[in-house]
Parts: structure tokens; C-alpha cells; sequence
């Protein structure tokens, strides 16, 4: 490629997105990242930057995707600094020790792990479409970071997916990571015939801030012996941004360089269809 491929890395600040974005910008890319936290982004600037390679850049763009209204100024901002993008990595998220609301009413895990990556996905496909166009096929790539977590939650609840009513911590979290290989699978019949890979990964129990705003149970899960540091599943994001092997087909999911299995309630493309609607009506509800 004689031109400097652009990346967006969402949640970049710390942890998976930080160590990704480093890896990237050290082979040469562009990276637009997000975060959320004034002193942790300024200080991922600087670390970021200090490992750029041969033209490799990084900028970071604040924003809370608790909030859609700060998903879509992102979209904007990207827009205004890029006219295409080669690969979106769908990295923010967290877990929460309670129902928290965001602005527009979206329950916060709902909105950060799910919502706001369709949104943003949606802002930006003009851009990726714009790289495909001139890219072999499967170069182009949308990846969402789910989890294993996606496997305890049996199925959708459809009637209450903001969890008004009956809310659960891990419930909560693990319908968002089903949610995510949902929303992949469900890109994927949109966006392949354009030349554009849509795949899912499991990070694994990663040490970072991932979840310090979570439940005294969550904390000491991801606290127990056997967390990875976050550079380990960060080499998976950039093997799966970059490598020939993690193209077409779409609609896969991966962990530690790999196609990995899913639970059968993942691969239910009808849900993952009514899923895509279900987002699309609650984003237009709140007026996005």
C-alpha cells in the first residue's frame, strides 16, 4: 500500500486500545483514538507517540460513548481529519457496578459496549467504504472486542434490552458482549460484497482499568490470578487489523491469533437481524 493506512481505535487511553494503537503507529499507521479521561488521554498522547515509526502518527479525540450525542462529535471529528478509513477497532466499553443512565436514557453498558459502536460504525462507513474501494477485498476491516462473557447470557432480552426493570451487573454485561458478535455478524451480510471484513475477538481476563467501575465481584474477577497484560491481546487486535489471515470471510470470531468457536446463541442470525432493527429504532428514538 503506497499510501499511510488509517486506523481508529477506540478506548485508547489505556489498556487493549492503548497497546494496540502503539503497535500500529510503530509499524507506520495513522491512528485516530477516543478516550474519555482528560489526565489518562494526555498522558497515552504522550506515550503513543513516543513509539511511532516511520511515519506513524496518533491523535486522540475525548469523548464519553456512554453519551451518543459525544459518539456522533467524535464521528464528526474523524470525518474532519480523515477521508477514509482502513480499519475501525471497536474497542471502548467497561462494566458497572450499578444502572447508570446516560443523558439520553440508554443504560450505560447498553450504550458504551454496543450502541455507541453501531452508531459510530455507521457515522464512519462512508469512510470505510471510500478505503475499500481501492484495497483488495477483506483489507478493510470493522473488529469488535467482545468477550467469553458472551456466553453466559442465553439470548437477547429483547423486552427490557435497556434493562429498566430486573437489572443485573453481569446480566447487563454479558447481553452487551453478545450483543457485539451479534452486531458483527449482522455487519457482516451488509459490508462484504463492498470488500469489507467484519469480525468479533475475545480479549481475555485483561489487568487494566477495565473493570474499575465495576461490582466487588467483577473487580476480584478480573483481579485473580491468570489476567494477561494488555499487550497480549492487543498483538491479537493488530495480527487481526493487519494480517491476510483475518480478512474474508467476515462474521468470525477470534482470540490469541485464532479462529476461536462461539456459543450457539452468537451464530442466531435471525437475532443478530433483530438486533441491527432494535438499535436503529432506539438510536432514532433519542435522535440519532
Amino acid at each position: 500500500m503506497n499510501r499511510q493506512p488509517v486506523a481508529i481505535v477506540t478506548g485508547s487511553s489505556a489498556g487493549i486500545g492503548k497497546e494496540t494503537a502503539k503497535l500500529l503507529v510503530a509499524a507506520g499507521w495513522r491512528v485516530i483514538g477516543t478516550g474519555r479521561d482528560p489526565e489518562r488521554s494526555a498522558a497515552a498522547v504522550a506515550e503513543v507517540q513516543s513509539t511511532c515509526g516511520d511515519g506513524g502518527r496518533f491523535t486522540l479525540l475525548r469523548g464519553d460513548f456512554c453519551d451518543m450525542a459525544d459518539v456522533s462529535r467524535v464521528a464528526g471529528e474523524i470525518k474532519a481529519l480523515t477521508d477514509r478509513v482502513d480499519v475501525l477497532i471497536n474497542n471502548a466499553g467497561g462494566v458497572r457496578d450499578a444502572r447508570y443512565v446516560g443523558k439520553e436514557g440508554l443504560e450505560a453498558m447498553f450504550a458504551a459496549n454496543h450502541a455507541a459502536p453501531f452508531l459510530l460504525t455507521r457515522e464512519l462507513m462512508p469512510l470505510l467504504e471510500a478505503a475499500a474501494a481501492d484495497r483488495p477485498a477483506g483489507s478493510v476491516r470493522v473488529i469488535a472486542v467482545s468477550s467469553l462473557a458472551h456466553e453466559y447470557c442465553p439470548g437477547m432480552n429483547w423486552d427490557d434490552l435497556n434493562f429498566e426493570n430486573n437489572f443485573s451487573t453481569g446480566a447487563a454485561y454479558c447481553q452487551a458482549k453478545l450483543a457485539n458478535i451479534l452486531f458483527a455478524r449482522a455487519l457482516d451480510r451488509r459490508v462484504a460484497a463492498k470488500g469489507i471484513a467484519s469480525q468479533a475477538m475475545h480479549p481475555g481476563r485483561v489487568a487494566s482499568n477495565f473493570a474499575s467501575h465495576g461490582d466487588a465481584q467483577m473487580r476480584h474477577h478480573f483481579d485473580a490470578n491468570g489476567t494477561l497484560t494488555p499487550d497480549q491481546p492487543a498483538r491479537t487486535l493488530f495480527w487481526l487489523a493487519t494480517s491476510d489471515e483475518a480478512g474474508l470471510p467476515g462474521g468470525r470470531y477470534f482470540h490469541e491469533c485464532a479462529e476461536a468457536p462461539t456459543a450457539a446463541q452468537a451464530l442466531d442470525d435471525t437475532a443478530a437481524e433483530r438486533l441491527w432493527t432494535e438499535t436503529e429504532a432506539i438510536l432514532r428514538k433519542i435522535g440519532f
